[in-house]
């Protein structure tokens, strides 16, 4: 009986001691999620380098043997303002810290210490796929007349895969999202500007490195380089000249508001971003834009950006 390609189930936990097996279940630890891609056995083949009387092949040995995940989720708040959204955990596991204020609001923020990290299982038809030890790097992806999504690449120590049993899962927790528009987007700034916006990603911009040594072996995020990245309708060099910003290496504020109505609404916010060269100008229906690049930096620390959900 062959396999089916599309019956897939996510399961993701935060894990209490890293390496260790967080037990996620359907019930409580399901992921809403789209477009999955697995490379479930990576590493390296050590060649043994044998000397023999004949020509052939050498034999190996896997090594740094380690598991990626990819796929996307949609950006949509829990509904209820200070509570933590079903996909809270996926940014926590990437160097991230989530803020709750009871009945207020949930603020996720860079952090440069004390990373969490994550048990993922797959489920494809039976065959269940555990990778622990998981870190990763997102990238928040909003374009116009889409749905906003958070893009997850992690990777996470290797587990042989086994036949499973399927769980149940919960997929409730996860609302359904706003489409990024003019009237679900009511605002998008550089420098206190109003622009007219196309698309716009943050990257986070992690570097996520296996490390196996005696007595280590871990997945580590080992450094962050945050990019933004937008395409906005050209305004006159009067009311908003990026190229004297990229000259005088300016530092400028960001802000993108998505969604409409309390407990749904989430708010990017970039306090320094420093302009960078604008070095192409882009054409779209006759209307000249332009494709901005800018770097978050840090303000006092571990402050590039925020995610506010309210």
């Amino acid at each position: 009986m062959s396999l089916k390609w599309p019956d897939k189930i996510v399961l993701v936990k935060i894990e209490s001691t890293y390496g260790t097996d967080a037990s996620p279940s359907g019930a409580a630890n399901a992921v809403l999620a789209t477009d999955i891609e697995l490379s479930p056995m990576e590493g390296n083949d050590v060649d043994r380098g044998l000397e023999k009387p004949w020509f052939s092949a050498n034999e190996t040995i896997p090594s740094g043997l380690h598991a990626k995940i990819s796929f996307k989720v949609e950006v949509a708040p829990s509904g209820a303002a200070g509570s933590a959204p079903a996909w809270g955990p996926l940014l926590r596991a990437c160097g991230v810290a989530e803020v709750i204020s009871a009945g207020v609001s949930v603020t996720y923020n860079p952090v440069t210490d004390s990373h969490e990290s994550v048990t993922i299982n797959l489920f494809i038809d039976k065959t269940l796929y555990a990778i622990v030890g998981t870190r990763g790097s997102c990238k928040a992806n909003f374009t116009s007349e889409a749905v906003p999504k958070l893009e997850f690449e992690f990777t996470g120590l290797f587990v042989k895969p086994v036949e499973g049993t399927r769980p149940v899962v919960d997929l409730s927790s996860f609302k359904k999202p706003q489409l990024v528009s003019n009237a679900n987007t009511p605002t998008f700034s550089i420098d206190g500007t109003d622009f007219v916006m196309k698309s716009a990603m943050l990257d986070l911009g992690n570097t996520v490195e296996g490390r196996f040594l005696v007595g280590e072996e871990e997945i580590k995020i080992t450094d962050k380089a945050e990019a933004f990245e937008t395409t906005v309708n050209a305004v006159a060099l009067t009311t908003f000249d990026p190229f004297q910003h990229a000259l005088d290496q300016s530092q400028v504020a960001v802000s993108l508001v998505h969604g409409v109505g309390a407990g749904k609404i989430a708010t990017l916010a970039i306090p320094a971003a420093q302009m960078q060269r604008l070095s192409g100008l882009a054409n779209s229906q006759n209307v000249k834009e332009w494709p901005l690049r800018l770097t978050p930096l840090p303000v006092s620390g571990n402050d590039q950006w925020t995610l506010t959900l309210t």
